[in-house]
């Protein structure tokens, strides 16, 4: 029996609380053959984005995926804490970037992490 790390148990979750990343996660599996977590984040950057810009309006409510991640993020788990720092807050858009007030729409804990990694913005 393997064990699911909590990188993978992350992404399981938000695809099960937040059900229109679901086509994305099938893609990504059939494409990347696993999950992969850092780089299905990718395409929940985008979609999260997307959202907050009114671009898709067939895209997650980025508000619900915000809440997910700012609730993650105080479990304090270091696998969960990594995708979601590196993957997620760091791919979010620069200052210069259309969509980057999305950064001013964090929760506490999100926020605090994403002032440690990007003090800039």
């Amino acid at each position: 029996m393997t064990s699911t790390t909590p990188s993978v148990q992350l992404v399981s979750d938000l695809v099960t609380r937040i059900p229109e990343f679901r086509g994305v996660y099938e893609t990504h599996v059939f494409t990347q053959g696993d999950v992969l977590p850092h780089v299905f984040f990718w395409d929940v950057v985008q979609g999260t984005v997307r959202s907050f810009l009114g671009e898709d309006p067939t895209a997650a409510d980025w508000r619900r995926t915000l809440d997910f991640l700012e609730e993650q993020c105080c479990r304090g788990v270091l696998g969960i804490d990594e995708v979601i720092v590196t993957s997620f807050l760091g791919d979010l858009p620069s200052p210069q970037e259309p969509g980057h007030a999305i950064v001013h729409q964090l929760g506490p804990a999100l926020s605090a992490k994403f002032v440690r990694i990007r003090p800039l913005g």
